[in-house]
């Protein structure tokens, strides 16, 4: 465990690692004992969550149900809440928004290069794809064989969310959660000043903002491709992927931002936008939040 603790100018930072992304907590409030209190309290919880929801682990239940072969697998109310949730995304997306769709990783590596999948190789993928194959009849799902399931499209929005929760309930002072970009604002700071945060740049991303948010209370979330893309012929072929084709979603912007009363909410609306691809602007705009389209 690696935890550090500083004293910034009227709060104190925690940060940490965790779901593969830099973590921090800013903390409006002198009490350095209570700043170490909910840093632990924060990092416990995020790693409970990756624990607990990651694909890369073997001794989860998200193991244990895309490892099922088509044998029912009953889930615990927590995980079932956010299969509902994804459910509800599915539907609200018309079909995009599909978290069974992480099986296209198979064919498709964004590493930066060039390396563009066949068209065949992505075609024998999409028989394993689609929530509507999926029966969810809380609380068993089962899944067909080849079939899986992954959260990391809401798990570190849900994580930022719980964290939030955690720190409410333990104490009202002003706190900004932040995992890898996706942010919970639980009051202002101690001069009753918003948090400030900046919206990236895609083009030069932590070197550039391109808007600044003063948050005090809410969510932010972006998606983009800044950081996972593939490039060939002068075509960026983003991380986001349409699941009714396999392939990424042409004409999407590069990053959304949105700001939502909670980081879950946030995280859906973006990543539903990056999917709407050139229809995505009309799109939050019908949602009436505020927001960067880039």
């Amino acid at each position: 465990m690696s935890l550090s603790l500083t004293r910034e100018a009227g709060y104190w930072r925690g940060c940490f690692q965790a779901m593969a992304s830099p973590c921090e907590i800013l903390l409006a409030t002198d009490s350095r004992s209570l700043a170490q209190e909910i840093l632990l309290l924060s990092y416990t919880e995020a790693k409970r969550i990756e624990q607990k929801f990651s694909r890369y682990r073997t001794d989860n239940c998200i193991y244990q149900i895309n490892h099922s072969n088509g044998t029912p697998v009953p889930v615990d109310e927590e995980t079932a809440n956010l299969l509902d949730f994804a459910q509800q995304c599915y539907q609200l997306s018309e079909h995009k928004f599909d978290i069974t769709s992480g099986v296209l990783r198979e064919v498709w590596k964004f590493d930066g290069s060039d390396n563009i999948p066949e068209p065949a190789a992505v075609a024998s993928i999409l028989p394993r794809v689609g929530w509507d194959k999926v029966k969810w009849q809380r609380p068993v799902i089962t899944l067909h064989p080849g079939m899986e399931i992954d959260l990391g499209g809401i798990g570190k929005e849900y994580a930022v969310d719980q964290t939030a929760r955690l720190i409410f309930a333990k104490s009202k002072t002003g706190a900004l959660i932040n995992y890898g970009g996706d942010l919970f604002a639980l009051g202002p700071q101690q001069n009753g000043e918003p948090w400030g945060v900046g919206v990236d740049d895609p083009e030069a991303t932590g070197a550039n903002q391109v808007g600044a948010v003063n948050l005090s209370k809410g969510g932010l979330a972006t998606s983009g491709d800044a950081r996972r893309y593939l490039l060939k012929d002068g075509i960026r072929y983003s991380h986001i992927l349409d699941p009714t084709t396999g392939w990424p979603v042409p004409e999407a912007p590069r990053a959304v931002t949105v700001i939502a009363n909670t980081c879950l909410e946030a995280g859906m609306l973006s990543t539903m936008a990056m999917l709407q691809g050139a229809k995505a602007q009309s799109f939050l705009e019908a949602q009436k939040v505020d927001f960067w389209c880039i």
